[in-house]
């Protein structure tokens, strides 16, 4: 079996996979960080060209995907654009769902697909879709900044820039985390309602907070 380890937690996270021979993982488009030569990367569209095309322009994710194989063994480390930490879930029959440039690799074992977010997701411009990741096997994620597992049984208000991945047992819906007057005035907007029983998993940091922050001391 394929060994992985996810090194240099939380601020700066990889991931190490060692390879055996006749091993393959799948990644996102630009994940290689560094590989042995004796390991082989080919490009392809997951899922056929409509499924690749209907992930770039639906759930705002890469056409492409790398292939990584080996015959005789080797190391392959994996990594994301923005620093922060990398997580991975073992699906047994089981999906989940992954905010737009959350997936990082998986074992070819995993089906990609995508899953409808709602309207909701689309007002908090998330897109109207996300990716679905299922079946059998390992599965990479990374976030801006530091990762947070959330067991919820009921509902959580959540800032939609800091939700990275949910599973399916939940829905997700848009509101206000207060009145108008206070939402609005207080910097909060609109904000992520989840609901029902199940796992998410959430990011300390967002991106949209960074280069709000960086806009305002540049103008």
């Amino acid at each position: 079996m394929m060994q992985a380890q996810i090194k240099d937690k939380a601020a700066f996270a990889n991931v190490h996979l060692q390879l055996q021979p006749g091993d393959s993982v799948v990644a996102q488009a630009d994940a290689m960080s560094r590989m042995s030569a004796t390991i082989d990367m080919t490009t392809r569209m997951a899922g056929g060209f409509f499924t690749a095309l209907a992930r770039r322009f639906l759930g705002q994710e890469s056409m492409f995907m790398n292939t990584f194989t080996t015959q005789t063994g080797g190391e392959l480390v994996l990594t994301q654009p923005t620093p922060g930490d990398i997580d991975c879930v073992t699906l047994n029959g089981t999906s989940l769902y992954l905010q737009p440039g959350a997936f990082i690799a998986c074992e070819p074992t995993v089906a990609l697909g995508l899953g409808w977010a709602g309207l909701a997701s689309f007002i908090g411009k998330e897109g109207l879709f996300r990716l679905k990741v299922s079946g059998e096997g390992r599965v990479w994620f990374g976030a801006y900044g530091g990762l947070v597992t959330q067991e919820i049984n009921g509902e959580l208000l959540v800032d939609t820039a800091h939700l990275v991945a949910y599973e399916p047992t939940l829905r997700v819906k848009m509101g206000l985390p207060g009145g108008l007057f206070s939402s609005f005035l207080g910097g909060e907007g609109l904000i992520t309602r989840l609901q029902g029983q199940g796992r998410a998993y959430l990011q300390t940091r967002s991106i949209d907070g960074l280069a709000a922050w960086t806009n305002a001391r540049l103008y």
